[in-house]
């Protein structure tokens, strides 16, 4: 398809112009830019330009969405009239992290951090609330815990605790792989510098209050220097300082130290100043600054508990929005860590619970099938501690159910804090939350969770009926002409019901819709997991289906095959997206994951080039479920019907379980 050079000019005026533009890329669907000054983009230009499909902006980068297969020829187009360089998506992000303030750039950092490791985290918290079952006491029996009345069970659990412990014994070593990986440094070296704060030939810091009261400290002597030999065991400032210091220290000593020596200087050289800095500076000033951090929330919790948990738990769903949740996962290890417990995650829970439950309620309001089937499938994986796609698929949409939902959750809060609800570890929330609880605040974690379940719904249920009866008074001079196609589309969507599915791949002609046949194709599943509609990935382009109509599948296995017969009509350089063309012109395009271009092609195995002919069940592609993940990037799989192909009619999506590659997902219905 050849590109209107105007067009692709309008696309340059409408974004500010080349003088606006500080560095641009592409992926497989959209423009990616990292613009001087966003407030100069022109909106509306580009929403009459016939080459967008969409546009937004996120995390620094505005993007313009053109489609597959048409994108890079745009992109190619634009650099000849800009004059630019061609920019890497690395590029463009490096670019685009610049236009964040110091706070946004500090919440970003935090969150590729901790992000990483949460898999960690959630299953310590998941085992140490198996322990908490057997070792609590008044859970089974009266002020006596399960291992009490049964011993048998005792070195089970000892070996339990054993297992979960060990992602909080030895914490530093995972925030400091983590830290020192984000900061561009050697992870294993930051694995070293976090196992060396947590030595066990230093005193413990959960035994440093008692050493104090005692004067028992520890202390090496420099040379009339006294450090305290400490460690830092549930610490997380110490350990986050000292990666970033061994980081850039690593950095600078790569660029002057020559290749021949650098084995034995670099590493040595930077352990040796980084862990001396950690226990004569960093350690000492970053403990005292955690400790009063730690003792300020104490001294709120302890004085103003009510006011405390109607704003955290009230408003955490807003957090969620800005992202700024993620910087509080540093402050609940800190807790756990100095303090034994958290009062902050049991809010967090039940604001999921809460958002959860408001989602849920509309599918008592919506009439819209499809959204009733989000409405369902996001707030069980809210109830399930991801509220993501019940706020943004449902409740940020509608309002209402996000603003009952942070009502709920503020009642639910006050309830914890005046009664004390403390969690003993991080990573389990929704329902499942309860584990992570001390057991003997079950009873008061049950009683908050009914009330973040019952008040959004019902709220949520009220209102929502009578905002809809509203509409349908005002809407009432609209019946005649609705009455009057039901007939008509009831009459398609019988014949259309009755199609033949034995040929899946193959194009047929076996309903009327008035006098024009129709012309239907299923497409069956190129990934085994769940199918989910597409409001719910997690990036606008798919969600807003700006690129056209389509299914989502959260794959359980890791390939992608043939969902027909098919010509390859382009392979992502990347290797994360294949556009396959079917006999009939029809284009499918398959994107495993999300942003995962910026993985450039790590984790992943293409088996098809371009031009090649394949058979339906045929693998396209591999990928690594482990480095995707471990990249922080969502394996949710979009699969398109890019908009613009003139022979679609409609397209009907399937969701739910994909047990095999023979269960259809779409039908697409062809103008005849």
């Amino acid at each position: 398809m050849a590109i209107d050079r105007k067009q692709v000019e309008e696309i340059v005026r409408a974004v500010g112009g080349k003088e606006n533009i500080e560095a641009a890329t592409h992926c497989v669907t959209r423009l990616r830019f990292a613009l001087y000054d966003e407030s100069k983009v022109d909106t509306e230009g580009l929403d009459r330009n016939d080459l967008v499909k969409g546009q937004f902006s996120s995390q620094g980068q505005f993007q313009v969405v053109i489609g597959p297969g048409l994108v890079d020829k745009v992109y190619d187009e634009m650099i000849q009239i800009t004059g630019g360089d061609r920019a890497s998506k690395d590029d463009v992000k490096a670019a685009a992290g610049k236009k964040k303030n110091p706070i946004q750039r500090a919440i970003k950092t935090l969150s590729d951090i901790f992000i990483p490791i949460l898999p960690a985290i959630i299953t310590a918290g998941l085992l140490l609330g198996i322990n908490n079952i057997l070792t609590g006491p008044g859970i089974f029996f009266d002020e006596q815990s399960l291992v009490d009345v049964y011993p048998a069970w005792k070195d089970l659990a000892s070996i339990i605790n054993t297992i979960a412990s060990t992602a909080f014994t030895f914490l530093p070593a995972l925030i400091g792989w983590s830290a020192v990986k984000r900061f561009g440094g050697s992870p294993l070296l930051g694995i070293v510098l976090g196992l060396i704060l947590v030595h066990p030939d230093l005193l413990s810091a959960y035994g440093y209050a008692n050493a104090v009261n005692e004067g028992t400290v520890p202390t090496w002597n420099l040379f009339g220097w006294h450090i305290e030999k400490i460690g830092y065991q549930g610490q997380v400032l110490p350990v986050l300082v000292s990666a970033y210091l061994l980081a850039k220290l690593e950095i600078f000593l790569n660029k002057r130290v020559h290749d021949s020596v650098k084995l034995l200087v670099v590493a040595p050289v930077t352990l040796l100043i980084t862990g001396f800095l950690a226990f004569t500076i960093i350690g000492p000033v970053t403990f005292a600054i955690a400790n009063a951090i730690t003792s300020g929330l104490i001294y709120i919790y302890e004085s103003y508990a009510a006011l405390g948990g109607l704003i955290y738990g009230g408003l955490y769903a807003l957090l969620v929005i800005t992202g700024m949740h993620h910087t509080f996962l540093a402050v609940d290890v800190q807790l756990i860590g100095s303090q034994g417990g958290t009062f902050l995650w049991p809010m967090l829970a039940l604001s999921n619970i809460a958002q959860g439950s408001a989602a849920l309620a509309m599918m008592l309001v919506l009439r819209e099938q499809k959204m009733r089937g989000l409405a369902a499938t996001s707030s069980v994986s809210a109830f399930l501690g991801v509220t993501e796609p019940a706020i943004f698929g449902v409740n940020i949409r509608y309002r209402y159910p996000f603003i009952f939902g942070m009502v709920g959750s503020a009642i639910g809060g006050v309830l914890l804090t005046m009664n004390n609800v403390q969690a003993t570890s991080i990573g389990v929330g929704g329902v499942p939350g309860f584990l992570s609880i001390f057991p003997n605040k079950w009873g008061v974690f049950f009683i908050g969770m009914a009330i973040v379940l019952i008040v959004p719904f019902v709220l949520t249920v009220i209102f929502g009926r009578a905002k809809m009866r509203k509409q349908d008074r005002s809407n009432n001079t609209g019946t005649d002409s609705v009455s009057k196609t039901t007939p008509a589309a009831s009459t398609a969507n019988t014949a259309v019901s009755n199609t033949d599915t034995a040929a899946a791949e193959r194009t047929r002609t076996n309903a009327q819709v008035g006098d024009a046949p129709v012309n239907t194709l299923e497409i069956m599943a190129p990934l085994t997991g769940t199918a989910v509609p597409l409001e719910q990935v997690p990036d606008p382009a798919f969600a807003e289906k700006q690129m056209g109509e389509g299914v989502a599948i959260e794959p359980s296995g890791n390939q992608v095959v043939a969902p027909f017969d098919a010509q390859v009509a382009h392979v992502i350089k990347s290797k994360h997206a294949v556009i396959l063309e079917h006999a009939s012109g029809l284009q499918i395009l398959i994107h495993v994951g999300i942003n995962t271009v910026s993985l450039k092609g790590e984790g992943f195995n293409m088996h098809v080039e371009a031009g090649e002919h394949v058979r339906a069940g045929q693998t396209l592609l591999e990928f690594d479920r482990k480095v995707i993940e471990a990249a922080g990037y969502p394996l949710i799989t979009p699969i398109i019907i890019p908009d613009g192909q003139d022979m679609v009619d409609r397209v009907e999506v399937t969701t739910g379980d994909v047990s095999s590659n023979r269960n259809g997902i779409l039908t697409v219905h062809l103008k005849g």
